[in-house]
């Protein structure tokens, strides 16, 4: 007994001496990045390494601010972000509860055209979905345009079906006996179980539409509907970068994520590694 708990302690060590490296090699740019933020144009070039913060953060922000009025370009990106998750993962769910528990016709080749999105590129339906949206239905520089076109996540369809296929059959037959109505079994049975798999889901989506660059940049053209990664991206002009602002606004830009991520690794994790075991 004592052998295997010495045993288990050097895997443990050794796990966290292999790993802390890793992290801190992952750590760094961030770090950087947050030192790069507080400092003037000028100390960012400057040919000395730097490593700690300095001072000029809230020059570097005010510049932001008053270059793209980055405060209400965030607040855009955390409504259409959070609309769009939440709207997201209820429809992948509704999907991936048809596509795994009911039986119908052309099931198959459903799911066969599902897999086959996945490996189309943005690039190539961009166009299409650009031309229907901005000039067939008139909705540009709208919020519905922002948050509608990219809410059916292939992706997601595949990763609710798991989850739901993995659930024992007789639980909602059982419900069924009971007389519980099949939209009952799915809202109160179903979703609760998935709830792992749909808190990671979240995660991808929010950190999805969250960076979505493209998109609100083809759809938008009015300054007071930009996006935060839209509005970082103006800063880069033809003659003159504010390369301080850039910095402390993507510094912004990253910290609600680290901080979801924080609080949600578990639930990410187990969502993650949900289908590993069966």
């Amino acid at each position: 007994m004592k052998s295997k708990s010495q045993s288990k302690m050097l895997q443990t060590v050794l796990l966290h001496v292999v790993l802390t490296p890793l992290a801190i090699v992952w750590l760094f740019p961030i770090w950087m990045m947050f030192v790069f933020s507080t400092m003037p144009d000028y100390g960012i070039f400057s040919p000395d390494i730097v490593l700690w913060p300095s001072t000029n953060f809230v020059e570097n922000f005010k510049n932001l601010q008053a270059d793209t009025d980055f405060v209400r370009a965030m607040f855009i990106s955390v409504v259409v972000a959070s609309v769009y998750t939440f709207l997201s993962v209820l429809l992948t769910s509704m999907a991936g509860w048809a596509l795994a528990r009911y039986r119908f016709v052309g099931k198959s080749m459903v799911v066969a055209i599902i897999l086959g999105t996945i490996t189309l590129p943005f690039a190539v339906v961009v166009i299409p979905q650009f031309i229907m949206v901005a000039r067939e239905f008139k909705l540009a520089n709208t919020w519905v345009a922002l948050i509608v076109p990219p809410l059916f996540n292939s992706l997601g369809v595949l990763f609710m079906r798991q989850a739901f296929s993995m659930m024992p059959a007789e639980l909602f037959d059982a419900a069924r006996v009971e007389g519980v109505k099949e939209r009952q079994i799915f809202l109160r049975i179903a979703l609760p179980l998935a709830r792992p798999t749909m808190a990671a889901l979240a995660i991808i989506l929010f950190l999805a539409s969250w960076n979505n660059y493209l998109w609100p940049l083809l759809i938008n053209s009015k300054p007071g509907m930009m996006t935060a990664p839209v509005a970082l991206g103006s800063l880069i002009g033809l003659t003159k970068v504010s390369w301080g602002g850039i910095m402390a606004g993507a510094m912004l830009l990253t910290a609600p994520i680290l901080v979801v991520f924080v609080f949600l690794q578990r639930h990410f994790i187990a969502g993650i590694s949900a289908g590993a075991v069966k």
